[in-house]
């Protein structure tokens, strides 16, 4: 099938779908209320147009806001006028995305990826850059972007063997909107090896920007005050997946008495109340941390489990525990930012499926700064041990070194990013 072909018969599907769209847009906003915000967005309808010419970057949800940030810091060092267009397309990133924004700049929804929708936001944005975050390829938006004179920026980019395999299935599709990209600065080699063979052209490793991210020295310091006062061990169960925590559960329950404390961090806000029924049908006692402020009440130091039901305190929870389990990793869905862990300086045990970053997992287990275990059961088990035991200082500072000695790559994809950025 041609690449023109495959590009329409996707835009057909994407108009038939629109309206399971909306609907599951709909079904979200019941929980999160942003998602039934600004839907005119979502079709590149906006009001007015803006001024035209600023440096457009989406990052998707949450975490891809969080490398952005570092980014974003980078090119505002470089360029202080540059004038920002933030998207998004989940709601804890537009929220995220909020707090980086400044005077001048905008924030909106990436639009639907129909040629009309992003037409639209073309023509009333006109950016001088576009900039996407990590995987994000789509296709209509790459072909208007090419039509309309936007040089785009795939940045902190990276491609795992099995979507690289995936993507290979839609290749009439996938590839020519690769080949839009004015520049794809990769995460590592073997990440620009398999950007290379899905169709990008212009690809240069950068290293990966969430070495450069500083987790807030605040959030440090408060996690590690809620520590100290707790007089107890903390286990950190991160950015859970569902299916992971009940085979947790199931684990943790088998532990001998006194058990550590648990602290449990689902991945995704909407699951927060799934998540704390599991723990109560567990047999086992509950404190989310919505309930309280600065600092636990008198009964959370009873409590078996906490429950990190909070946006942006990832940082936090790691700097309150003695050492993490990695969601993500221990079902087949290829783990999540480990870096972030290293960062806050906790020790750090790993699933088998850590294939979404596999090179900063490999590099992280080879500085000392995590462990790799075959399971949750086993993970558990590991965990308990280490703290009883008096190894997980020197832990934590092969892991805040691993993360320093990593850093750089938000300077140099900046200076990429503004070599196409026209002065203003």
């Amino acid at each position: 099938m041609s690449a023109r072909l495959a590009r329409a018969a996707y835009a057909l599907l994407l108009r038939l779908a629109l309206p399971l769209y909306f609907a599951r847009l709909w079904w979200r906003g019941r929980r999160e209320p942003p998602y039934r915000q600004h839907w005119g967005e979502r079709l590149g309808a906006f009001a007015a147009p803006v001024p035209a010419g600023r440096l457009w970057l989406h990052a998707v949800s949450l975490g891809e806001t969080q490398a952005a940030a570092a980014l974003l810091q980078a090119l505002r060092a470089q360029r202080p006028d540059v004038a920002l267009l933030l998207t998004h397309g989940t709601a804890t990133g537009r929220e995220a995305g909020r707090a980086l924004l400044r005077e001048g700049d905008a924030q909106a929804w990436l639009p639907y990826d129909t040629p009309g929708a992003v037409r639209r936001f073309l023509r009333t944005h006109r950016p001088g850059v576009g900039v996407l975050m990590e995987t994000e390829v789509w296709p209509n938006l790459l072909h208007a972007a090419a039509a309309a004179g936007v040089p785009m920026v795939l940045a902190n980019a990276r491609l795992s063997a099995r979507s690289l395999a995936k993507g290979e299935r839609l290749a009439a599709l996938l590839r020519p909107a690769a080949a839009c990209f004015t520049r794809v600065l990769a995460q590592t080699e073997p990440d620009a090896q398999r950007l290379r063979k899905a169709g990008a052209e212009r690809v240069e490793v950068m290293g990966n920007l969430k070495f450069d991210v500083t987790p807030p020295p605040g959030l440090i310091a408060q996690g590690r005050r809620w520590r100290q006062a707790l007089g107890r061990a903390v286990v950190l169960a991160a950015s859970t997946r569902e299916g992971e925590e009940e085979m947790l559960l199931r684990a943790w329950v088998r532990l001998p008495a006194p058990r550590p404390l648990l602290l449990l961090v689902p991945r995704h806000p909407q699951r927060f109340d799934e998540v704390a029924a599991l723990v109560v049908r567990s047999g086992l006692s509950v404190l989310r941390r919505s309930a309280w402020g600065e600092a636990p009440p008198p009964a959370a130091a009873r409590a078996d489990v906490w429950l990190g039901d909070t946006l942006g305190e990832m940082p936090l929870y790691y700097a309150a525990a003695d050492v993490a389990l990695l969601g993500g990793s221990f079902a087949r869905l290829g783990g999540h930012n480990l870096i972030e862990a290293a960062a806050c300086g906790c020790p750090l045990l790993l699933g088998p499926h850590t294939f979404n970053f596999a090179q900063a997992a490999e590099l992280s287990l080879a500085a000392g700064a995590a462990e790799r275990l075959p399971d949750l059961d086993a993970a558990v088990q590991r965990a308990a041990t280490l703290v009883s035991g008096g190894e997980l200082a020197a832990w934590s500072a092969r892991a805040q070194a691993f993360a320093a000695q990593h850093r750089g790559a938000a300077a140099r994809m900046a200076r990429a990013v503004l070599e196409l950025l026209p002065a203003r």
